[in-house]
Parts: C-alpha cells; sequence; structure tokens
C-alpha cells in the first residue's frame, strides 16, 4: 500500500529499493523468461532425443549396468512407440508426439545432455526450482526478481499459471525462502478473474478510503518495528493486491485478441487440457508483453496422470503432449511474429527423464543421468543440438549439463552473473547455483 507518511519522504520507493537488488551485471539479452515445466519427467527418447538402438534391440535384454530405480521393476528395451521426423529447415528430429512443436525447430536449442542429482519427484523439483534438493530455499523466479526487479507496474514480478498442478514438493518450489516475501510467485489461474479475491468488493472511493486507513496504521507499525524486511514485505505485497484490482481484469480478459489469434494457441479445440494450457501459453505473451519478469506454466490435469508414465506410455505421454503442443509452438510462433522473441528466453524442461528401458511391460521408470530440455529465443542458438547420451539414451555421454548449469546460463540471458547474485544469510553467502554452475556459451549465439 502506498504509504503516505512514508511517500512524503521517499517511503515506498525506498521500501521497494530495500527488497530488491534492481541492477544488471552485463548487457542481457533478455528481459524475460517464460518456464514451461513439464510435471513428472518427459521421456527423453520419446520426444526430442532419438534412438535408433531402442528400436532394433526392443523386447531384448538391457545390456548395459542398472541403476537403482524408484520402483526396481526392471524390465526389456523399450523402443519408442512413436517415430522421429526432421523438423524446420535446420531438419532437427522431433517426435510425432510433438508435431507442431516440429515445425517451429529452428527456434529451438536442444539440450541433450541434461542430468539431475535426485530420482524422486520432490526432491527433483526443489532442485530444478531452487537449486537445492530441500524444501525452504529461494525459488529461480524469486531470485530474479529480488535481483532485477520489475518491470511490471501493476503486475507481479515473478507469476505461475497454475494449469491445474502442482509440482511434488508444493508451493515451496515457487517460494522466496530468506529473500523478502514480496518475491515469492503470485499463482493465477487461467480462467475467470485469475485471482478469487482480487477483485474489489466495494466502489473505489470507499475501497480508497478503505487502505488510507489502513496506510495509517501501516505507517505507524513500520516505525515501530525499526522498518523490518517482512513488514516492508507485507506492505509492497497489499500496495501490488490493490494495483491489480485495476490491471488482472484487463489482463484476463481475452476479447482484444483476433480469433485468428485464439485459434492459433488451441483456444477451441475439443480436448479441454489443450484449452487450458493454450490460454495459459497466451496470457504468458500478455504477462511479457505486460513487464513481468519471470512466468512458469503447470500442466493441467489429464486422467494418464502427469509425465510420469510407470505404465501405459503410449496413453500417458500421448494425452500429455496433445494439452501442450499447439499451445507452446503458438507462444514460440507469435512472440516471433510480434518481434517478441530476442527480449524472452523459453524453457522446456522436466525435472528429469525416463528410462530406456521398461518399467513393467509398457511403462518407463525416473532417470536423472541423461535426459532433454531445450531453450528458445533471446539469443539462443536455435535449429541446435548440444550434448548426447548413449546409443540407448540413459546416460549422458558428452557436454553434460547439471541443473545449475541451466540456471547460471538462464541468469547470465538476462543480465546476471551468478556468483555475483547472493544474499548473505546464517554467515555464509548463498546462491540459486551454490557453489556450483557455469554458464553454457555455446547455447548462446
Amino acid at each position: 500500500m502506498a504509504l503516505g507518511a512514508m511517500a512524503a519522504q521517499g517511503g515506498l520507493s525506498g521500501v521497494l529499493s530495500q527488497l530488491s537488488m534492481g541492477g544488471f551485471h552485463h548487457t542481457p539479452q533478455a528481459k524475460n523468461i517464460i518456464f514451461l515445466y513439464m510435471d513428472g519427467g518427459p521421456s527423453q527418447v520419446d520426444t526430442f532425443d532419438p534412438k535408433p538402438r531402442l528400436t532394433r534391440d526392443h523386447g531384448k535384454a538391457f545390456p548395459m549396468p542398472i541403476e537403482a530405480t524408484q520402483f526396481d521393476d526392471n524390465g526389456a528395451v523399450l523402443g519408442s512407440p512413436w517415430a522421429f521426423r526432421p523438423g524446420g529447415t535446420c531438419g532437427l528430429p522431433v517426435s510425432d508426439l510433438f508435431p507442431h512443436i516440429r515445425d517451429m525447430a529452428d527456434e529451438l536449442c536442444v539440450v541433450r545432455s541434461m542430468t539431475s542429482k535426485f530420482s524422486e519427484h520432490t526432491a527433483a523439483n526443489y532442485f530444478l526450482h531452487t537449486g537445492s534438493g530441500i524444501a525452504g530455499r529461494p525459488s529461480m523466479g524469486a531470485w530474479l526478481a529480488w535481483g532485477l526487479g520489475s518491470e511490471a507496474k501493476n503486475l507481479p514480478d515473478y507469476v505461475v499459471l497454475n494449469g491445474g498442478l502442482t509440482p511434488p514438493g508444493g508451493l515451496d518450489c515457487f517460494g522466496s525462502g530468506f529473500l523478502p516475501p514480496n518475491h515469492q510467485a503470485t499463482r493465477l489461474r487461467p480462467h475467470g478473474v485469475g485471482l478469487s479475491n482480487i477483485a474489489p468488493g466495494v466502489d473505489p472511493g470507499r475501497q480508497r478510503a478503505m487502505l488510507e486507513l489502513v496506510e495509517s496504521m501501516d505507517s505507524a507499525f513500520l516505525e515501530r518495528t525499526a522498518h523490518d524486511a517482512s513488514v516492508e514485505s507485507a506492505i509492497a505485497n497489499h500496495e501490488m493486491a490493490f494495483r491489480m484490482q485495476t490491471s488482472m481484469p484487463e489482463l484476463m480478459e481475452l476479447g482484444g485478441e483476433t480469433e485468428a489469434t485464439k485459434q492459433l494457441y488451441g483456444l477451441n479445440e475439443t480436448f479441454e487440457p489443450t484449452r487450458i494450457f493454450g490460454r495459459e501459453c497466451l496470457l504468458a505473451r500478455r504477462l511479457v508483453e505486460r513487464g513481468v519478469r519471470f512466468i512458469e506454466l503447470t500442466c493441467p490435469v489429464i486422467d494418464g496422470d502427469r509425465w510420469d508414465q510407470h505404465n501405459d506410455l503410449r496413453k500417458g505421454h500421448a494425452n500429455n503432449a496433445l494439452a501442450v503442443d499447439q499451445p507452446i509452438a503458438a507462444l514460440l510462433r507469435d512472440l516471433r511474429q510480434r518481434g517478441m522473441m530476442e527480449d524472452t528466453l523459453v524453457i522446456w524442461t522436466g525435472e528429469f527423464g525416463r528410462t530406456p528401458f521398461a518399467q513393467g511391460t509398457d511403462g518407463r521408470d525416473h532417470n536423472p543421468f541423461g535426459f532433454t530440455s531445450w531453450l528458445a529465443g533471446a539469443g539462443v542458438r536455435g535449429g541446435t543440438v548440444y550434448g548426447e547420451t548413449d546409443e540407448f539414451g540413459y546416460r549422458v555421454v558428452d557436454k553434460p549439463v547439471e541443473i545449475h548449469d541451466l540456471h547460471a546460463t538462464m541468469l547470465h540471458v538476462l543480465g546476471v552473473d551468478h556468483m555475483q547474485l547472493t544474499m548473505r544469510v546464517g554467515g555464509r553467502d548463498h546462491r540459486l547455483t551454490d557453489v556450483h554452475g557455469h554458464v553454457i556459451h555455446d547455447l548462446l549465439s
């Protein structure tokens, strides 16, 4: 809330300057990140990392040593049910799961050599989102929001578009940890008003009078607490909530979008999860246009579960791909057509991949030893592949990339040196990448 007594002394701006660093370490290549989180762990060998050996050896005993798996029900080699075909002018092979994304292959830098330290969903999700396998650390969006501040005047700088699935690990995946609380994610639903309690319940004049009363009480309380950071964060959050009462209805109203745009994103498709994720992707573009720094999209609820097919691989992966394929391709195309691609880094990833051998007969277990992510926009080298797994797609054999490296590269693109973005807590400096991470410059042009 805009504190009247403090404003006379530069109060609110002073509060906000204390709550974020607000500066670059070098010239940024992008202003915003759209993080497409594929909850559950898509199979790399069924999506962006083709392995002909799996097809040839389908049904045979897996010939390599096998690490302990989550459910220890390891079967034979499992060939991919989907064919891979070249996409774009670059000829990058993409599975038939993603015919729309395949058309946008020239935008993608596919990293086939991702690794994680964790093979269980909760710890792997904390690791992906916060750089630590335990709860309580600041999420990547919170680090960016704190480090760079916001260009959005009436919206949060860190937004999660909630398609319906909350990652294993819960809301700690989106938290601010030891950073000021106003940098935690604001979760928005892709339908209705976005937040159920954001629409004003009284006329604007009465609402302003109520806020002025609270303002005077907040100002006095803040003085008594010697400007405690948590109190300042609460005041900043209240002020943001007030501003969002005007900005949220305008954001969520898609009447100004053309029918062609709605069709492009799949908003009229018969499969409801496609419509849900399509609206998320369209809102992500609109949030970027309004200066929101970090936007994460979560997957819609599907009968076949998230991307976590321990059985019935064909149905589960097909349904999850059907939900996201058209909307993601539309997002990439729309950003490119509007001249926004160079300012926006798009990242697609799960928390880990899947085994090339079967769990039981028709599923795949968790595999953190080699999986695939991709990046697009923001000076990324589109139409290229980085790194390699073995001929079965089980382990990385060339150019391994850790989650810390992904975080370091992500920060670098936005003008932040991951080694300098630190917060001193408990007697030591902490950062998103802990004491690890290297910028992978080969991913960037």
